[in-house]
């Protein structure tokens, strides 16, 4: 796969921690690329590494050997300040725990990465995906003025409004009502189909990941299968066959 059609692309990725007899494998020499314009869910049982891989490629967490690239960019060699602000312009984030600052207002919210940066937010898309999301009245409103499912929307729209490279998800409907969490993922799809979104989420919901078009499973800090066009169902009866391995 060429560097083009790569959102992000890992080779090699090892992570361990602690030592000894007490050390647990992460990773364990991971390859992985994350086209553009997919959707991707990153599912396996706890402790399986599907976190590790999520912060790795993201840039939050250094593997101890193996290289990762966003876009064009490789993350090796890059300097504190470099990866901040590779992070700031290239990646999305979105989390269970929504992130937001109590005292500034939805808008201030969604708009803060461009104003810590220094630069000028593109209120054109910004409006765009207020509209998609169904904020346009809630603006103005505070965090705690706003339901759960109203400040992941925020923190959604926070994530795509600088147009990331890749938004990357981690368990994000984990706080979520089963509407708003249906809302949600619905957004996410469209934001893939309809804006041409990278979208990479780990999540332990077979339903969350029905809406990815592809799910990677992690066992022991390895990628042991992927499933292209998943559904619920079939999600599940992978996941269940995992966890019997791993017993």
């Amino acid at each position: 796969m060429t560097e083009e059609t790569a959102a992000v692309r890992a080779s090699g990725l090892k992570k361990r921690y602690g030592s000894g007899d007490a050390a647990v494998i992460a990773l364990a020499g991971v390859d992985v690329t994350f086209r553009r314009q997919r959707f991707t869910a990153i599912m396996g049982p706890s402790g399986s590494g599907k976190s590790t891989l999520m912060h790795c490629v993201a840039g939050l967490d250094k593997p101890d050997e193996g290289e990762v690239w966003i876009g064009g960019t490789r993350l090796a060699g890059l300097n504190d300040d470099q990866l901040t602000d590779l992070r700031r312009e290239k990646v999305g984030f979105l989390f269970q725990t929504y992130n937001l600052l109590p005292t500034l207002t939805a808008l201030e919210n969604i708009t803060l990465p461009f104003d810590l940066a220094g630069k000028k937010a593109d209120m054109r898309v910004i409006d765009a995906i207020v509209d998609a999301l169904g904020l346009g009245d809630r603006l103005d409103h505070r965090p705690t003025q706003l339901s759960g499912g109203q400040q992941q929307r925020v923190a959604c729209a926070r994530a795509l409004a600088a147009e990331p490279e890749v938004v990357i998800a981690d368990e994000p409907t984990g706080a979520l009502d089963s509407n708003s969490s249906d809302e949600l993922l619905g957004y996410l799809r469209r934001s893939v189909d309809e804006m041409g979104q990278t979208v990479v989420m780990v999540t332990h919901e077979p339903s969350a990941a029905a809406y990815a078009d592809r799910v990677l499973f992690l066992a022991d800090g390895s990628i042991v299968d992927e499933m292209p066009a998943p559904t619920a169902d079939s999600v599940l009866d992978q996941m269940k066959a995992l966890e019997k391995v791993g017993r």
